[in-house]
């Protein structure tokens, strides 16, 4: 057995890993199964963007930072995939998207908030 110790978003844990020998790492078992029949190709299909819920789409911020600008006013209508506003977290700019088509329905903070991670920006109905 090895140790080790793995740090995950700022937190430690000590893991205990087994070591094994090249030969039991190259067994592998294998299930035989049925043939399966071939199927007729379909036509692919146009994406479809996704639309906000009906009690609408909450966008969070996935990190802790300060809102370099807000490109949304409530009543804006968004695309999936537009820019909604700037986050700076660690001396970089990140862009924070709209997740699904719709009208901003709230907008919950201003240019220069500080907003910890899960924190929330933006309302889209």
């Amino acid at each position: 057995m090895r140790n080790f110790i793995v740090n995950v978003n700022g937190v430690s844990y000590k893991i205990e890993v087994e070591e094994v020998s090249a030969e039991e790492a190259a067994v592998v078992k294998t299930v035989p199964t049925a043939p399966v029949a071939p199927t007729a190709p379909t036509a692919p299909t146009a994406p479809v963007a996704p639309t906000a819920p009906a009690n609408g789409q909450k966008v969070e911020s996935p990190m802790p930072g300060t809102i370099l600008d807000v490109r949304v006013k409530v009543g804006d209508s968004v695309k999936q995939g537009d820019v909604v506003m700037i986050l700076e977290a660690m001396k970089m700019e990140n862009e924070i998207l709209a997740p699904c088509d719709g009208t901003i329905a709230d907008v919950r903070v201003q240019k220069s908030s500080t907003v910890d991670s899960g924190a929330l920006l933006v309302v889209i109905a």
